[in-house]
């Protein structure tokens, strides 16, 4: 049971066109968001949590209806935790082109009537930022106390203090990077090639035939995993371990526990996972490269942040290496810019930022026991 108990999803209806950055608009759209603790008299403690690829707004605590769905950050954030909510009032929000409320590609386009389908439009890591602060000025805050995000969630943390300089005094910036590596964009591709080219994917019009590209998704969720874990982990947990204590001598049947883990964890996410939504938000991470405007410097590209930063990596995170988190700093120090910076020895790959560590926790703690100082929570 999480310590934070029931939340409960709030929506907001937005009329107004959000102007993206591929020149497309998006109108009369829904975002789904979560709080957590309370908007202090001054509205100067709240955190803006950004999620990352597969998660969505429902960060900490629990649902009624479903108690057993705990929020993907839930040892991070609650009463007591580093993200103590008993002194900071915590938001995340589900970013447009999710499948997890907010509008997305299975919402009905307002221009056609019909499911946007593949037809919703490319977001970018600097649209869902704009999205955000959209929500933030509809709840009155018009200075965060921080921003915080591990992943794709800590590409929209950088851009919040590159984008809204002014609109946040702290950002925590985990186990990410300032742009994806040619790897890693190539395996995002890979993931989304097995989904286009599965035959119940209908050119992303799948809904309509009724429907899902399980086959893909599963195969795409299969290759994400492999990238989220370190060779440790995978052979601590799993080694060259058998399924049964005989070989079967067959190309196609299970043979090691960890092709029967990885099939679970596709099947799983297949079950409930979009997979447009898939196509779009690997497409905002190969995007994202804030120094690119600046012809590839990235100290010149943070010249414009005003925050002060927490940057923490994790040694066996191969997806989004250390060297990289260190790129931000070095970045950061050529502005002079507050930046601590963390590299944990951790074996659990790029999850880490998700598991308990008492190290990583313990920074974060100490981060937020400063920031709580700084504005009297």
């Amino acid at each position: 049971m999480s310590m934070q108990g029931h939340v409960t999803p709030q929506k907001m209806h937005f009329s107004d066109a959000l102007k993206l950055r591929s020149g497309a608009t998006l109108r009369d759209y829904t975002l789904v968001y979560e709080t957590y603790g309370r908007l202090n008299a001054e509205r100067s403690n709240a955190v803006l949590v950004c999620h990352a690829l597969n998660a969505s707004h429902h960060v900490a605590g629990t649902h009624a209806d479903n108690p057993k769905n705990v929020g993907w950050w839930d040892n991070l954030i609650g009463p007591g935790k580093p993200l103590d909510t008993d002194r900071f009032f915590v938001i995340c929000i589900n970013n447009p082109g999710s499948c997890f409320g907010s509008t997305g590609p299975m919402h009905v386009n307002p221009d056609t009537g019909r499911l946007y389908g593949s037809d919703f439009p490319v977001v970018t890591v600097e649209d869902w930022v704009n999205a955000q602060a959209r929500v933030l000025d509809r709840l009155g805050i018009s200075q965060l106390a921080a921003v915080m995000g591990g992943s794709l969630g800590g590409m929209q943390a950088l851009s919040w203090t590159l984008q809204y300089p002014e609109r946040m005094r702290h950002a925590l910036v985990i186990a990410s990077a300032p742009n994806l590596s040619a790897q890693n964009i190539a395996f995002n591709e890979v993931a989304r090639r097995a989904i286009v080219t599965d035959p119940d994917f209908h050119g992303g019009h799948f809904y309509a035939h009724g429907v899902v590209p399980k086959r893909g998704l599963r195969v795409a969720r299969m290759i994400g995993h492999i990238t989220y874990l370190s060779d440790d982990s995978m052979e601590a947990k799993f080694g060259r371990e058998l399924r049964a204590a005989e070989l079967a001598y067959s190309t196609q049947e299970i043979e090691f526990q960890i092709e029967s883990y990885l099939r679970y964890q596709g099947d799983k996410f297949s079950e409930y996972f979009d997979a447009n939504t898939y196509l779009l938000i690997t497409r905002a991470l190969d995007y994202f490269d804030p120094a690119r405007e600046f012809g590839g410097d990235l100290s010149r590209a943070l010249a414009r942040a005003q925050a002060k930063f927490l940057v923490v990596s994790f040694t066996t995170d191969w997806r989004f290496s250390p060297a990289r988190s260190r790129e931000i700093v070095k970045g950061l120090l050529d502005n002079r810019i507050d930046v601590s910076y963390a590299e944990i020895d951790a074996p659990h790959g790029h999850d880490a930022f998700l598991l308990d560590d008492a190290r990583y926790h313990g920074i974060v703690r100490a981060c937020y026991d400063n920031i709580a100082r700084e504005i009297g929570a």
